[in-house]
Parts: C-alpha cells; structure tokens; sequence
C-alpha cells in the first residue's frame, strides 16, 4: 500500500469479517507464562488436526511464539470481554492476579471458555509484518452451550438474539 489512508482503509476493510477473540498462550524458556489476545485464529486442516493463528513481529510476546515447542488457543466467550482487554495490551506482568491451568502441553488455559486447543508448534512461516504459526491440535475441549466474544468494526460484538420464526436459517 502506497498512503497511509490506504492502509487504514484495508485494515477497515479487513474489519467487516466479524472473527471470534482468543488468548493464545505459551511459556517462556524461563518457564513464565505468556499471552495475547488474537482473533487471527483458524482452522487449517482436519488431518491432520491443524489451527494457525498470526502474530506480529513488533509483539512483546514474539519472540516466545516464535520458537514455542506448544501453545494453547483459549476461544473466550462473550463474557469475557474482560480477559480480551486485558490481554491485548501491551505488558510484561499481565498474569498478576490471573488464575489459570496448566493444560497437558504445559500452557496456560482459563476457566469458561468455549473451548481450548492444546497445540504442538507445526511450522512457522513469514507473513510480512506477521509471522503465522501453524499448530497440531493434540487435545482439545469445548463446550456445548455459550456465545462467542466477537469483534467487528474495530469493536467488541455479540451474537443478536433470534427475533423469532422469522429468522430460521439466516
């Protein structure tokens, strides 16, 4: 993109896909956990079980991504908005006060998300001003109830509860 405006129009472009909010977390070499807040998340391949998810290369959390043996992506609900927030700002004590589970791959997962997937790192690629992670889903969990936290127009989003028989199958 050549102007700035027009990559503040792509981006606003890019902002009318309505996508889900997940943390994705990992732990540092130190054995400190790590995450953010992404709603780049998607599916790859279901066989073998493959998510990516994207992550830009100026992050605080980059550089642990970057050579993460496991993640685990955590698909927040849309009661929390809160851990969103949290989450996608930029510091290096976002866990102060954070209760958390290690899963079976070692990483940080919450309680009431609407699903986790435990991942082993697949491959990482470059994607410009991103690098994109490509993980192998070796558990996973979800819930059968609950709505997703969405993001649409640069905002928080929910779900609009159904009017009525009118809007089947929209």
């Amino acid at each position: 993109m050549a102007a700035d405006k027009d990559s503040l129009d792509y981006r606003s472009a890019l902002g009318t896909f309505a996508t889900g909010v997940t943390v994705i977390t990992t732990m540092s070499d130190s054995g400190e956990p790590v995450g953010f807040t992404a709603n780049s998340l998607s599916s790859v391949s279901l066989d073998p079980p493959l998510v990516l998810f994207c992550l830009d290369r100026g992050s605080y959390s980059f550089n642990h991504f970057e050579t993460a043996k496991h993640f685990a992506v955590n698909v927040l609900t849309d009661l929390q908005q809160d851990v969103s927030a949290h989450f996608a700002r930029p510091s290096e004590d976002k866990w102060r006060h954070v209760g958390y589970d290690l899963c079976s791959v070692g990483c940080p997962v919450f309680a009431e998300t609407l699903a986790v997937f435990e991942c082993r790192t697949h491959a990482v690629h470059d994607g410009g001003d991103h690098i994109i992670v490509v993980g192998e889903v070796v558990r996973f969990a979800h819930k059968a109830e609950g709505d997703p936290l969405l993001y649409y127009r640069g905002r928080y989003a929910r779900i609009a509860p159904e009017d009525g028989p009118g809007n089947a199958g929209r």
